[in-house]
């Protein structure tokens, strides 16, 4: 059956500003870091994709080591961009990234301008496209200068092939040095993409400052913690988790007797808000405006639906953080 889009896709989904810049991105943004490579069910993929547009999901964020196996993942959405959704190129934000190892030898990863624009061209045959909205620098490179890697981002944009650029965990003073450089180029910063979850609030500590002082726009990835963050784990790691297997990123010595309290508690505010666990964590990642959107994984079609549900309660009272505040520092 062709498929045809939900005529009511842009009536709940919540759009905000990347900073000053003019692009508007949805409040729950779709990653294929996990679940769309090519080890992994295509139909499942698939009807993920379509809910997440149904329910006003625009962007899709991707990078060229996503799979398993490496560029699978791109392969994959570039055959659903072709069979589902080439009607609806121009309503899509298609975002990836280069910087982690993706083929042997020395050009293979990093940040050097032969790396970045070759993974990228690489990337715009995989997905089957002349260009891509956003393309990230998706890690710092220590030893190559960041006027180089800065450079190859302008350069990507002039060639065409990416119409915004982006930086990936930045630390703040990283990112304050690439927005001067950038700035200087004519291509200026519209987004970083960092880690930020309750459980992971490093941004908070100059770099969030850094990007409201200079207009750009925040997305965060693993705003549930990996999983953390989620009813999962409140009575211990189930076998079928992510913490349960051993080449996960979320491992079974981090769900610890603490993290489990602390989500415990957490879990009881959110029941009160009338929400699930995760609902309110990605409420909280998006509290006063200063995260553009936040970045989610999905499994199955129901969680996408549940995370996007976050957006029917957005607002906290004074109590409510206040008691937040408490358990996250106990």
């Amino acid at each position: 059956m062709v498929y045809q889009a939900e005529q009511t896709r842009y009536e709940t989904m919540k759009y905000n500003r990347s900073g000053r810049s003019g692009l508007l991105l949805p409040a729950i943004s779709l990653g294929l870091w996990h679940n769309f490579g090519g080890v992994d069910s295509f139909e499942n993929g698939r009807a993920m994709l379509r809910r997440a547009f149904d329910l006003g999901i625009t962007h899709f964020d991707l990078a060229n080591n996503y799979g398993p196996p490496p560029g699978s993942a791109e392969e994959m959405f570039g055959s659903l961009l072709k069979t589902d959704f080439a009607p609806y190129r121009d309503e899509l934000i298609i975002s990836t990234k280069a910087g982690y190892r993706m083929w042997p030898g020395p050009y293979g990863e990093w940040g050097s301008k032969k790396y970045l624009i070759s993974s990228l061209d690489q990337s715009l045959k995989r997905m089957g496209l002349d260009y891509v909205d956003i393309f990230y620098s998706h890690r710092p490179d220590p030893n190559t200068p960041l006027e180089e890697t800065m450079g190859a981002l302008d350069l990507i944009v002039r060639q065409g092939k990416a119409l915004y650029v982006g930086i990936s965990s930045y630390s703040a003073e990283q990112t304050d040095e690439a927005i001067r450089i950038l700035n200087k180029l004519g291509t200026p910063l519209v987004i970083h993409q960092p880690s930020y979850s309750m459980m992971n609030r490093w941004i908070e500590d100059g770099l969030q400052d850094v990007l409201q002082e200079n207009g750009v726009g925040s997305i965060a990835f693993c705003p549930l913690a990996q999983g953390l963050l989620t009813n999962k784990y409140l009575s211990g790691v189930p076998t079928d988790s992510r913490a349960a297997k051993a080449t996960g990123f979320l491992q079974e010595d981090q769900v610890t007797e603490q993290a489990v309290n602390q989500v415990r508690k957490l879990n009881e505010i959110a029941a009160e808000r009338g929400q699930s666990l995760a609902q309110m964590a990605l409420a909280w990642v998006l509290r006063e405006d200063r995260v553009t959107s936040a970045l989610i994984g999905a499994s199955r079609v129901s969680q996408i639906e549940e995370n996007v549900a976050a957006l029917n309660n957005l607002d906290f009272t004074q109590e409510e953080l206040a008691r937040i505040e408490d358990i996250l520092q106990s």
